[in-house]
């Protein structure tokens, strides 16, 4: 008796620790987001832009606009981002005088750009695209270098708040991608070949551009003095 009851207890404590590990890798396994693949090149649907013009921020009576391309994994583009673009908006953009227009223009080679860009999509589902392009600009460090960088850019949408079941949803499936496509396909017809490069008044203006050329350029788009 003193034998079967102590092979009854070798049995529970087995049984215990399978659950218990197997509990832990469904867990682990639960835990671990999909893979997130935005392609590159994509046939662009006419779904994919209907009614998608970049996004805008600023009056829609300013009578100045500036659309900038843009890659997120692109270093200048970071420096303009989170050292000039906040003194623009305060300056010309929250007066009304200007109006920005946002494309992503992710550089071949910047494997990471497309992620980056798939991310700001899905954060403007739910009303949070500056929020979400501020946050990636300002941790490009961080994500940039990473081999799969969704993770990290995950934890960007989490820190604006995002509701990340729909996030998530969106992320892994790519809905985005001919968007992305797309606005690379504009900017290389009107001769986009380097980020960031900005449209103001009809004329390109590549590389980078300080609050006072910004200021410059409205000033005399409306011809006001300097």
């Amino acid at each position: 008796m003193a034998e079967q009851t102590g092979g009854l207890k070798r049995f529970y404590t087995l049984f215990a620790v399978v659950a218990v590990v197997g509990v832990g890798v469904i867990g682990y396994l639960m835990s671990q987001q999909k893979r997130v693949v935005i392609p590159v090149d994509v046939v662009v649907q006419a779904a994919d832009t209907a009614g998608f013009h970049g996004y805008v921020l600023g009056s829609d009576s300013a009578p100045v606009e500036i659309t900038e391309f843009a890659d997120y994994e692109c270093p200048h583009c970071g420096q303009f981002a989170v050292v000039t673009f906040p003194d623009i908006k305060a300056r010309l953009i929250d007066t009304g005088r200007l109006r920005w227009r946002f494309r992503d223009f992710p550089l071949n080679g910047h494997t990471a750009s497309r992620v980056a860009a798939h991310s700001a999509a899905c954060a403007s589902d739910q009303g949070k695209y500056w929020e979400q392009n501020a946050r990636i600009f300002d941790g490009q460090g961080n994500w940039s270098f990473d081999s799969d960088p969704a993770g990290k850019l995950r934890d960007l949408a989490k820190d604006n708040g995002l509701n990340l079941t729909s996030y998530d949803a969106c992320m892994t499936s790519a809905k985005y991608a001919g968007r992305i496509q797309g606005d690379y396909d504009l900017g290389s017809r009107l001769g986009v070949n380097a980020t960031p490069t900005f449209l103001v008044g009809g004329k390109m203006y590549p590389g980078g551009l300080t609050a006072d050329n910004v200021k410059h350029l409205v000033d005399s788009l409306t011809k006001q003095p300097h």
